[in-house]
């Protein structure tokens, strides 16, 4: 018999008070939009999009995140404003940094070469570090009216990321799993 496989996905996941706002605002559009696929997960930024893992198999991840975490150092996160994916993805926008970008392309690298997790269209687009808060279920005519309401709507948060975090599908939601503290040292100036 074949071993069950789960879905995973790593991400970063903001303080428990910038958790609540921005679940509040999904809230608003499962309200006033019919869109409430993004209620099914924490607010966070993917880092790993989702891959299939054997269920038995897990601690070969979490040890191997561990592993990458404890070399990582925490960094600044702003999450700043709204944007979109015409035609069905609205989302809190989070500003590009140089520690983003490249803990995302070290942990994607990281995965492939010790767990030999391969997302293709990581290799060919950009990513895009972003914060759900509408999808999948808005409709195109609500998109439109929704954005037209987000588009100058503003926003702002600052946190420290200081850990990645694994998330698990229970088969209606994404749980956390398990949290790796970043161990390394900040860089002084």
């Amino acid at each position: 018999m074949g071993l069950s496989k789960r879905l995973l996905f790593v991400a970063l996941v903001p303080p428990e008070n910038i958790q609540n706002q921005v679940t509040e605002i999904k809230e608003y559009f499962a309200r006033e939009y019919n869109s409430s696929h993004a209620l099914r997960s924490v607010p966070h930024i993917t880092l790993q999009p989702p891959f299939k893992w054997p269920t038995e198999n897990l601690s070969i991840v979490q040890e191997s995140l561990e592993t990458f975490a404890q070399k990582c150092s925490a960094f600044p996160i702003t999450l700043s404003g709204f944007a979109a994916f015409p035609p069905r993805v609205i989302y809190v926008n989070v500003v590009k940094t140089p520690e983003l970008l490249k803990i995302q392309k070290d942990l994607i690298e990281f995965t492939e070469t010790t767990l030999g997790i391969v997302h293709p269209p990581s290799k060919i687009r950009p990513f895009s570090p972003h914060v759900t808060v509408a999808f999948r279920d808005l409709t195109k005519q609500n998109f439109r009216a929704a954005w037209l309401e987000f588009r100058e709507r503003s926003l702002h948060f600052e946190f420290t990321a200081s850990q990645l975090t694994l998330l698990i599908h229970s088969g209606k939601r994404w749980d956390i799993c398990n949290e790796f503290p970043f161990q390394g040292c900040i860089n002084a100036e």
